[in-house]
């Protein structure tokens, strides 16, 4: 598996080549997001972990131009860790987020967590559910989804969510639900991070976002994809 570290502090790029060279993994090294973006076009990336502050191009605008193309997993690394920071990153299309400073194997648990739902997401392994309702069409042999027609591309965690809800169509899941069945760790105020990928998967499949058809909140209770 390749691995792209992104930061302008070479210590620490340096500090989480170690670790993660120590778990096996191939690194590749960039200290801005002009950097890393030249790395992903011309290497096959399997995860990013992109810090937020860096001259030439931060870590948000890398992260936004590189989720334009590509679903490759990115955990953003801060030194910031308010609120905010955190759904800024998760809105432009991170998947995780750690803030410094940080606990190596927090670190290595959270990249293996990521990688594991990517490569599930894109494996070849044969499944043949396809899961519907009304318009929302999820084939989980091909990890393909349309909406009323349209193709939809979520990333790897969004895939997941959907596909839990989707799958269940009609349940209401509760938000630690949600983020223990896909994260697969303990929930710990995961009310943020799970609204903020809701509201991306609710943007990209519904036509009135506002007012969706299928992805909707039972308020003090969770989330359910409409059984249609």
């Amino acid at each position: 598996m390749n691995i792209l570290i992104c930061d302008d502090d070479k210590e620490i790029v340096e500090a989480i080549g170690i670790y993660l060279e120590n778990e096996g993994y191939t690194i590749f090294k960039a200290f801005h997001g002009g950097e890393a973006i030249e790395i992903i076009e011309s290497n096959e990336i399997h995860l990013i972990i992109m810090d937020i502050m860096m001259p030439v191009m931060d870590g948000m605008k890398a992260t936004r131009k590189i989720r334009e193309e590509k679903n490759i997993p990115v955990i953003m690394l801060s030194a910031k860790s308010e609120d905010t920071d955190k759904i800024l990153g998760l809105n432009l299309g991170a998947d995780d987020y750690i803030t410094k400073p940080f606990n190596p194997l927090e670190l290595i648990a959270r990249v293996k967590a990521n990688l594991r739902r990517y490569t599930t997401l894109g494996s070849l392994e044969q499944n043949d559910n396809v899961y519907q309702t009304g318009g929302l069409v999820i084939d989980d042999e091909r990890k393909s989804i349309t909406a009323d027609g349209k193709e939809v591309h979520l990333t790897p965690v969004q895939y997941k969510i959907l596909t839990l809800l989707t799958a269940n169509a009609g349940r209401v899941f509760s938000i630690e639900e949600i983020y223990e069945k896909v994260w697969n760790e303990p929930a710990y105020q995961p009310e943020n991070t799970v609204a903020v990928h809701i509201r991306k998967i609710r943007e990209k499949i519904e036509i009135n976002p506002k007012e969706p058809k299928y992805l909707k909140v039972v308020w003090g209770v969770g989330y359910k994809v409409e059984k249609i």
